[in-house]
């Protein structure tokens, strides 16, 4: 059994690994492998069964494609949408069991994940009733643009006081390039002080466009 997922940034990429992901393909938001990227991935494990995270929604159509194409190996697409859900659909693998409860198990782990992203806006734009200005922070949750704000940490303090309105027992955090340890920690002190019934983990994701990648379980 192996295991192939589409990252970005090197703590994230260490995450993964450790966790189990043989190959991982270099993408993200600007830059999608295309089919023969994941299926040379796919072959490059050199396993009988082979589990391929996309981890983001406009990559499923290509890693589909590529299990179709797939001759010499068992593909299996687990659709996760976001970097929380592949690290969730990894950590929820279960050595011993079958190939089906393994998929089955997967799948239902990531319907519990919720993302947040923090980012940044490239231009002035209108979105429903959004005003939104070249260089305003962007706070979404599951892609969709729930907050602007014009600082980042007081943008992700708000987006994970939504987030955590729903139910949910983890919420993890990972930090971007441009983000600091120190506001990482500052957020997490956030967290901790507000929600001490929370199961935290803060990690360094090292992913570029996203200052933060939040998510809640």
């Amino acid at each position: 059994v192996g295991f192939v997922a589409v990252a970005v940034g090197e703590g994230i990429v260490d995450l993964m690994k450790g966790l189990g992901a043989d190959e991982i393909i270099q993408g993200g938001q600007t830059m999608n492998p295309s089919t023969d990227d994941i299926l040379s991935a796919i072959e490059r494990v050199h396993a009988k069964e082979v589990f391929v995270l996309p981890n983001n929604k406009n990559i499923i159509l290509a890693a589909q494609q590529a299990q179709e194409l797939s001759t010499e190996t068992n593909v299996h697409l687990i659709p996760t949408k976001t970097i929380p859900q592949g690290i969730t659909a990894l950590v929820n693998y279960v050595q011993g069991n079958s190939v089906h409860d393994n998929i089955a198990h997967m799948k239902n782990s990531i319907e519990s994940v919720r993302t947040g992203q923090i980012t940044y806006a490239v231009r002035d734009t209108k979105i429903d009733d959004l005003e939104i200005k070249e260089g305003d922070v962007l706070c979404m949750i599951e892609n969709k643009i729930e907050l602007v704000s014009s600082s980042i940490q007081q943008g992700a303090m708000d987006l994970i006081d939504k987030m955590v309105q729903e139910e949910g027992e983890l919420l993890s955090i990972y930090y971007g390039e441009d983000v600091s340890s120190e506001s990482a920690n500052e957020l997490l002190e956030y967290v901790q002080e507000l929600y001490p019934d929370l199961e935290l983990e803060l990690q360094y994701g090292a992913q570029p466009l996203y200052y933060y990648i939040i998510s809640v379980e």
